[in-house]
C-alpha cells in the first residue's frame, strides 16, 4: 500500500485531497496544526470506509515541524511515497504596509515547508524509485492579488521549486507537479468574499467557485500510476481564470 502525507488535510482542498487518496487505497498520514477535530473527523471516516489513516500534529511555522512530520509518517505507516504541499497561511496588507514578519512567515509556512517536507520526503522515494511530489500553489501565483504580494510570492516560488525537483529526481520514477487552483469554497475564500463574489463570478468563465473536491480529484489522478509521464505540470483549476 502506498503512503501518502498530506498537509494541512483538516479542512478545504487537504481535508477533500486525503479523502480522495484514501479512496484509491492509499494510506493516509494527516497533517493538522490546530484543528484536531476536522482532522479526527477526516480519520474517521477514512477508517470507517476500509481505509488507513493517521493524525499527526505540528506548526509548520516552527522550523523543525517539517522533519518531525515526515519522521513520524515514516515511523507509523512505514514509508512516504506521495508527498502534498498543501498546508498555507493567508494574511492582508498592501506591500507598504507590509512588515518583514508578515512576509516571513507566509514565506515560512507556504514556501520554506514544502521545500523542508520534500527534502525530506525524497530519500525514501528515491530509495522506492518511485514518488510523487505535489504542491498546491494559487492562481495569485500568475495573475497577482492585490493585497497579497506576500502571498502570491510564495505560491509563485513553488512553482520554481518543483520545476527544479522534477529535473533532479525524475531518473529515479519520480514526479513533481503543481496544482493551481482558481477560486475554491473554502474557508479561505469564504471570509474574503463579502462583496466581491459577483466580481469573482463575472471574472471566471464557468461561473461559479471551485469545489475542493474538483481539485482533490486531479491531486489524486497526479498520485496515481496512470499519470507516470507528467512533471514539471502546473494544472490549473480554476473555472478558466487562468488560461
Amino acid at each position: 500500500m502506498k503512503v501518502a502525507l498530506v498537509t494541512g488535510a483538516s479542512k478545504g482542498i487537504g481535508y477533500a485531497t486525503a479523502e480522495a487518496l484514501a479512496k484509491q487505497h492509499i494510506a493516509v498520514a494527516i497533517h493538522y496544526n490546530s484543528d484536531q477535530a476536522g482532522a479526527a473527523n477526516l480519520q474517521k471516516k477514512i477508517l470507517a470506509g476500509g481505509g488507513q489513516a493517521v493524525l499527526i500534529q505540528g506548526n509548520l511555522s516552527d522550523p523543525t515541524t517539517p522533519q518531525l512530520i515526515v519522521a513520524k509518517t515514516v515511523e507509523e505507516l512505514g514509508s512516504i511515497d506521495i508527498l502534498v504541499n498543501n498546508a498555507a497561511i493567508l494574511t492582508d496588507s498592501k506591500v507598504t504596509d507590509l512588515s518583514d514578519q508578515m512576509w516571513d512567515d507566509i514565506i515560512a509556512v507556504n514556501l520554506t515547508a514544502a521545500f523542508k517536507l520534500t527534502r525530506e520526503s525524497l530519500p525514501y522515494m528515491i530509495k522506492n524509485n518511485w514518488g510523487r511530489i505535489i504542491s498546491i500553489s494559487s492562481q495569485a501565483a500568475k495573475a497577482g492579488s492585490k493585497n497579497h504580494a506576500h502571498y502570491a510570492a510564495s505560491k509563485s516560488g513553488l512553482i520554481g521549486f518543483t520545476n527544479s525537483v522534477a529535473k533532479e529526481v525524475g531518473t529515479h520514477g519520480i514526479t513533481a507537479n503543481v496544482i493551481i487552483p482558481g477560486r475554491i469554497e473554502t474557508e479561505m475564500i469564504a471570509v474574503r468574499s463579502a462583496g466581491r463574489m459577483d466580481e469573482w463570478l463575472e471574472q471566471t468563465p464557468l461561473k461559479r467557485l471551485g469545489k475542493p473536491e474538483e481539485v482533490a480529484a486531479l491531486v489524486a489522478f497526479i498520485a496515481s500510476e496512470t499519470a507516470g509521464y507528467i512533471t514539471g505540470a502546473s494544472l490549473n483549476v480554476t473555472g478558466g481564470l487562468l488560461m
